[in-house]
């Protein structure tokens, strides 16, 4: 197959379709809707792990129609009626199937690599300096996938040469994939509805939930292992002219997936690990980040040495005595381990995302006082009764002259009065002596720090719970 030939395939040919589907629709998809793939550590173009976990998720869209592509390019030779011609001709069967396989490959792995191009020069734009190589093997696996599902629904239209083989072929991945291997989160981390080995046959990933999870090496080589079998039948069936060389085609894929069977985890907890690199701590005194967003050190630690300085003035030796980012996983609505000498940074709340200079510093010493067992974050939500708090014990340490909010408050009925109770418990802390108000904001903290379900209001004005 010399490079004139495949040119000619690639301009006069549906091959090219498939790329185009890819990287347009992904494009459109994550550029066009504001989702969750935009927001926290965990966006698409935080990470290079999230980057690549992301573009393996919109598998789940693409995949089905990749397949029903190639099966649709793959009916041109029963549909043009040249398949008897083309058996007469001297050149090798492999050959010709070489071609539209080969453009069909080309044209696919070009429009998913353009897609991780964007994504990884908007992950390097953005700030981040750690490279991981983890990240490669999640792509590659997804090209592959994209590129043996296509050949596949080449290779089963060449076998069975019918209308309809195209759209069942897509109404039965999307079965497959939505029905049986459906990736969903369970605890920490991405479980299925299916036993997990069985599961992981599926390319696609669930949405990335957690920033240090990335998929194991195991999980690479099965999968490659199973793509690689698959990717063998759907050519074998391009080539088979025969009943008998078609049944023998099947062989590559049951051989494939039992091998990745053996290889691939039982188990959730072997299939996404922590990235150990990404979670080692980095540190400037007291105040450490991941690896991964070392990058928000220099602007993290002036302010967290100055909140673990106003900290200490307010609580004296029980003050906490470091600043450190919060690596714990846990599930969706679990509280979060707390600590009273630790104050827990998690850059994937909303508060913290958008505070800098002196709103950083009163965040850090709000969450030292106050500490948020569940963060505010978009996934999971933070209860506005928490931010009025955290908002009057800041303001009580640095001693302001009346209650600044952590977040502009709303006008809504809610909101009013939950404000309106913080205005109360503010101007009531006001009248108690010193002793008597640190006592108050002592209680606060350690309600706070046991995930008390006591009201933090409550607490500041002294009404038993």
């Amino acid at each position: 197959m010399n490079g004139r030939v495949l040119r000619t395939e690639l301009r006069r040919s549906a091959a090219p379709w498939g790329g185009i589907l890819i990287l347009g629709g992904s494009l459109a998809v994550l550029c066009l809707i504001d989702g969750v793939w935009w927001q926290g550590t965990t966006g698409w173009t935080a990470q290079w792990t999230s980057m690549a976990m992301w573009t393996r998720y919109l598998l789940g869209f693409w995949w089905p129609l990749v397949v029903g592509l190639g099966a649709l390019y793959g009916l041109r030779d029963s549909r043009s009626r040249m398949g008897e011609l083309l058996t007469t001709t001297p050149r090798p069967a492999w050959r010709r199937a070489a071609l539209p396989a080969g453009a069909t490959a080309l044209a696919l792995v070009a429009g998913f690599g353009l897609l991780v191009l964007v994504g990884g020069v908007q992950v390097a734009l953005g700030g981040t300096t750690y490279l991981p190589l983890g990240w490669l093997p999640i792509s590659l696996v997804a090209a592959l996938a994209l590129v043996a599902g296509a050949v596949f629904g080449m290779g089963v239209a060449r076998a069975l040469p019918f209308a309809l083989t195209p759209p069942a072929l897509v109404m039965l991945v999307l079965l497959v994939l939505n029905g049986l291997l459906r990736p969903i989160v369970e605890g920490e981390r991405p479980a299925s509805q299916a036993p997990n080995r069985l599961a992981q046959l599926s390319p696609v990933t669930p949405e990335p939930r957690e920033m240090l999870l990335t998929l194991s090496g195991s999980v690479h080589v099965g999968q490659t292992l199973w793509l690689l079998g698959l990717l063998a039948t759907g050519f074998a069936l391009l080539v088979a002219a025969t009943r008998r060389t078609r049944l023998l085609a099947v062989v590559p894929v049951l051989v494939g997936a039992a091998l990745a069977l053996l290889v691939l985890p039982a188990h959730a907890r072997d299939t996404y690990v922590v990235d150990r690199a990404a979670a080692t701590l980095v540190c400037d005194g007291p105040v450490c980040v991941t690896e991964a967003n070392r990058y928000r050190l220099p602007e993290l630690a002036p302010h967290g040495k100055e909140a673990l300085r106003l900290l200490h003035d307010a609580l004296g030796d029980k003050a906490p005595g470091s600043v450190r980012e919060d690596t714990a996983l846990r599930a969706l609505g679990e509280n979060r381990p707390l600590s009273a000498d630790v104050v827990l940074v998690d850059f994937d709340e909303t508060l913290m995302a958008r505070a800098t200079g002196k709103d950083l510093t009163r965040l850090l010493v709000a969450q030292g006082l106050a500490p948020n067992c569940r963060g505010h974050n978009a996934r999971e939500g933070g209860g506005l009764s928490d931010v009025a708090a955290q908002s009057l014990v800041a303001s009580w340490a640095l001693g302001e002259p009346r209650l600044e909010p952590l977040e502009p408050r709303e006008a809504d009925p809610y909101s009013s009065a939950e404000w309106a109770r913080a205005d109360a418990a503010w101007e009531k802390l006001a009248t108690l002596s010193p002793a008597e108000q640190r006592a108050r904001i002592a209680e606060v903290r350690t309600a706070s720090l046991s995930c008390s379900p006591r009201d933090a209001f409550s607490a500041l004005v002294g009404e038993r719970s």
